[in-house]
């Protein structure tokens, strides 16, 4: 524990945070604990917003009915990251809500057969509203925060015993219609409900249950795989329409949420991408004096492999950068530039990463005539925003090496 903590006590703020991470996680314990005080016994009847499928031990894996205890009303906000980030939600009310959620869990192969519990949680992963449930554990849960850096915080878990739906679930038609096409590849469903308005943490839900795809080939999909799945579906599909279009101009957005912080940066060039990641001094996982960075990037035919260093986020930031350039039917060579501040005290998931690159790119965009002025720009705002020398990451920059490096054919025609 760093010494400023032992004197602090979260009572003066002194590592310069908006809260106390420390402070913030015992008052959510208390108050999941009156929470949990209610249960009589191992029963409770609750809403649930959404199912969860764990990693560990994959192909058995934890599949879980997240529902807060005795509550059915407004637990839609339980997990509406779209929502959180349009209110301004701070990272105290996520954590409220995301602890409040009971992971009543029970282990199941990827591909096991239907049974009543598996669908349950898939009836709960097509709906479009929270579904009233009745939960038998076998035992009490215990408070516990989860928390990640790919998945919202999850709160206490406890093995089902029972589940019964109260209500009847509230099914879209266009879900019912690509859940029942067992001939619709996974993608294509993904695809063609993400343009009829369903969003990435719906469709996500809906993959991880096994609710999508080829019959014989469904399987549960845990959900922090599932979430990079729709971000990457939904993005190549966009990367092959952008590259239909004309380059765009010497164009900067910058933003933020959460203590993530985005500067991007279009070049009027063919399609690429490359991000990096920079944590700043007291950010989390930063435990040196140092701001560090990790960086992954895409040529114009795009990765062969996962980006390993920057993960989901990588293509969550990808998203609403693609979803630009298609609304300016513009391609561009892009940087995108992530600052994580002390300020993003705890890790709340990929969707943080999504929802702040989405605040940018609904700033003002700043137009520059050539790149000197674009980096200019750049350079004076990083310094003035975080006190660090741009130059420090962008002389690693592959796409910047690409662009002075490569000739085009017009350079041939005199």
């Amino acid at each position: 524990m760093n010494i400023q903590c032992l004197k602090c006590k979260g009572a003066d703020l002194a590592c310069g945070r908006a809260f106390c991470p420390i402070v913030a996680k015992s008052q959510a314990a208390f108050r999941v604990k009156d929470n949990i005080g209610a249960i009589q016994g191992e029963d409770f009847f609750g809403a649930s917003p959404a199912p969860f499928v764990g990693r560990f031990g994959y192909p058995y894996v934890n599949v879980g009915i997240l529902s807060p205890a005795n509550t059915t009303e407004g637990v839609w906000e339980y997990d509406a990251p779209r929502h959180w980030a349009s209110s301004n939600y701070s990272i105290p009310q996520i954590i409220d809500f995301r602890s409040a959620l009971i992971n009543s869990r029970f282990k199941s192969y990827i591909k096991q057969k239907s049974n009543k519990l598996l669908e349950i949680s898939q009836e709960v992963g097509m709906a479009s509203k929270p579904v009233e449930v009745e939960i038998n554990l076998q035992q009490k849960p215990k408070f516990r925060l989860n928390t990640d850096s790919y998945i919202a915080p999850t709160g206490p878990n406890a093995s089902i015993k029972n589940a019964e739906i109260t209500s009847n679930p509230k099914i879209h038609t266009k879900v019912d219609k690509a859940v029942s096409d067992t001939d619709l590849k996974a993608a294509s469903a993904l695809l063609d409900l993400f343009r009829h308005g369903f969003d990435e943490n719906f469709l996500s839900k809906l993959l991880s249950v096994g609710n999508l795809g080829i019959g014989k080939s469904r399987k549960l999909v845990p959900t922090r795989w599932s979430i990079t799945a729709v971000d990457d579906t939904v993005g190549k599909n966009w990367i092959s329409e952008i590259k239909q279009y004309q380059e765009a101009d010497y164009t900067a957005y910058f933003g933020g949420y959460l203590g993530n912080y985005f500067l991007i940066l279009f070049y009027p060039d063919v399609w690429s991408y490359e991000l990096f990641e920079t944590y700043m001094p007291k950010a989390s996982w930063n435990v040196t004096e140092e701001a560090q960075f990790t960086t992954d990037s895409e040529p114009y035919a795009g990765r062969k492999d996962y980006a390993e260093n920057c993960g989901g986020g990588y293509y969550a930031a990808r998203l609403p950068i693609l979803d630009k350039l298609k609304q300016i039917k513009r391609q561009a060579s892009v940087l995108c530039l992530r600052f994580i501040t002390g300020e993003y005290a705890v890790p709340l998931g990929v969707w943080v990463v999504r929802e702040a690159v989405r605040k940018a790119m609904s700033s003002k965009p700043l137009h520059f005539a050539d790149k000197s002025l674009m980096m200019k720009y750049a350079n004076a705002l990083i310094k003035k925003k975080f006190g660090f020398n741009l130059e420090n990451i962008t002389k690693y920059s592959i796409l910047l090496k690409e662009m002075k490096q490569q000739k085009k054919l017009t350079s041939f025609i005199a």
